[in-house]
């Protein structure tokens, strides 16, 4: 779901009589689950597809505030705008925390945003979906977050060191705002009906866009085969996909809400529910820029950026003076 369309630059599987000796002491320590460190060799191909996987990761978190954010003065009570506050706190330094890791690749953050900001960098397809209710704020928490977690759980045991490191505190307070969005659906489920009624109008909203989240189907997927052989991905978008579907729906059913999905049935063969088909034009659409907030979601977030430019001049000047002073300090 953080490596929607990432390419590798390579295109197919390297066998093992293709690869340089160097590549091939490389991969025998992948294979043996020996993490990938910094100053470690690595090849260009690995670099960049890490470069591009969690530059996408660190772009859909700060993106992702976003959404949210548009919630936060209208939060029903103080209590629900304390946990959206705080939920959205999380979202930014998730995303430092990744833009941190990949600047060990010998990638600067300004870089990373400078693409992010032309249009170059991608980030996670859900984010250019509008928030229209109240329900919003649970739907994603319980949809979004969830597929998050599915997602990132195992990226805690990617070959990377710095990103697989990150993930551990990452998906603790992922796992917060998964609890958090259920909970809030609960309360509108179990309330009145228009508030049962807004919670099942989010559910039929969200449910397609968080299935696509994990990115297209594996036979269109042509670069995951190469980022799973070096392990900067665990599972294949379906799987992750099949298993979000599979533990979702029984929980739509304790919540008394309807999956929007008539084609949905569990099937006894493969012990997981079959679901219906996914409109993948509508995600390829999304993902080229053309959803129904992807300009929206940029322009808010390049004119935040443009407007912060005073905090960090601000802080580089701070930094410099004490250094100075320190440095006087010492001689």
């Amino acid at each position: 779901m953080y490596a929607q369309m990432v390419k590798t630059g390579l295109d197919s599987v390297k066998a093992r009589e293709e690869m340089t000796p160097e590549e091939q002491t490389f991969q025998d320590r992948i294979d043996a689950d020996i993490k990938i460190e910094p100053k470690d060799w690595m090849p260009e191909a690995y670099r960049q597809t890490l470069i591009r996987q969690m530059s996408q990761h660190a772009h859909s978190e700060i993106i992702g505030m976003l959404p949210e954010g548009n919630w936060i003065t209208r939060a029903p009570s103080l209590k629900r705008k304390s946990i959206l506050l705080a939920k959205v706190q999380d979202e930014a330094g998730h995303g430092l925390y990744i833009y941190c890791a990949a600047e060990t690749l010998g990638v600067s953050r300004g870089e990373l945003i400078d693409e992010l900001h032309s249009g170059k960098a991608k980030y996670s397809s859900i984010f250019n979906y509008p928030t229209l209710t109240w329900a919003d704020m649970g739907a994603i928490g319980w949809l979004e977050d969830g597929a998050a977690i599915m997602n990132q759980v195992p990226l805690q045991r990617c070959s990377y060191g710095p990103y697989g490191r990150a993930m551990v505190r990452v998906c603790k307070e992922e796992s917060f705002h998964q609890r958090q969005g259920y909970e809030n659906m609960m309360t509108l489920a179990r309330g009145t009906p228009e508030q049962k009624a807004m919670a099942q109008d989010a559910l039929n909203r969200w449910w397609w866009p968080a299935v696509m989240m994990f990115g297209p189907p594996d036979e269109a997927s042509v670069h995951s085969a190469q980022s799973m052989r070096w392990k900067i991905k665990l599972n294949s978008n379906d799987e992750l996909r099949q298993k979000f579907i599979d533990e979702t729906v029984k929980q739509a059913e304790y919540l008394g809400l309807t999956v929007p999905d008539p084609e949905l049935k569990w099937n006894d063969a493969r012990g997981h529910y079959d679901i219906g088909p996914i409109n993948w034009d509508e995600f390829f659409e999304v993902i080229k820029g053309n959803g129904p907030c992807n300009r929206e979601r940029v322009r808010t977030r390049k004119q935040a950026y443009e407007e912060g430019a005073w905090v960090r001049e601000a802080a580089l000047a701070h930094a410099a003076k004490k250094a100075a002073h320190a440095h006087a300090k010492a001689a």
